[in-house]
């Protein structure tokens, strides 16, 4: 667990931490820099934590056999910029300038696609399992390190994918406790 994190604005990558960069994503359109950040819940399988389908997924070789789960999102073309372990250890996906495909349908405060403008970041967890306590310092401190590196974002343009995609999705769930993250990037 890092202390400070840093982004290199030049690659989009966080110097240190593990990368497996992910083939689901593209360029941004013309023009188009950063403007939110969107916390997911993921789980793979359903309720369990560790192992590799988490990489496996978003780097399009989850195989569908592996878990039965696994059968209706095998052939999904998605990412994240970044992943939070439950011990607080992120793995990058996606440059940041770049854009992943986390978000699907959604719109935030009346613009859709919100893909092309946000930054999508993964907790391992579920929404009826508390998230740990190491998680919440990583994102804060993955919260604070993106907004130093662009001035587009800030802390204020911090959502749940619930928020943009409400009635289809609800992550980070229940379980997420906003008030914690408030606490720490204030």
């Amino acid at each position: 667990m890092h202390n400070t994190l840093s982004i290199d604005v030049a690659t989009g990558l966080i110097p240190g931490v593990r990368q497996v960069l992910s083939p689901h994503f593209d360029q941004r359109p013309p023009g188009v820099l950063p403007e939110l950040m969107v916390v997911h819940g993921i789980s793979l399988p359903p309720g369990e934590f560790g192992g590799p389908w988490i990489d496996r997924l978003f780097t399009g070789n989850l195989p569908a056999a592996a878990h039965p789960s696994f059968a209706g999102i095998a052939g999904l073309r998605v990412s994240a910029h970044a992943v939070i372990r439950r011990d607080g250890a992120i793995t990058q996906y996606v440059p940041f300038a770049a854009r992943a495909w986390h978000a699907g349908e959604s719109s935030y405060r009346g613009r859709a696609a919100c893909n092309d403008f946000s930054v999508g970041i993964e907790l391992e967890g579920s929404d009826e399992t508390a998230y740990a306590e190491p998680q919440y310092r990583s994102l804060a401190l993955l919260v604070r390190a993106l907004c130093s590196a662009y001035p587009s974002l800030s802390i204020e343009r911090l959502v749940g994918h619930s928020d943009i995609a409400p009635g289809r999705k609800t992550d980070p769930g229940p379980a997420f406790d906003w008030p914690r993250l408030r606490a720490l990037l204030a």
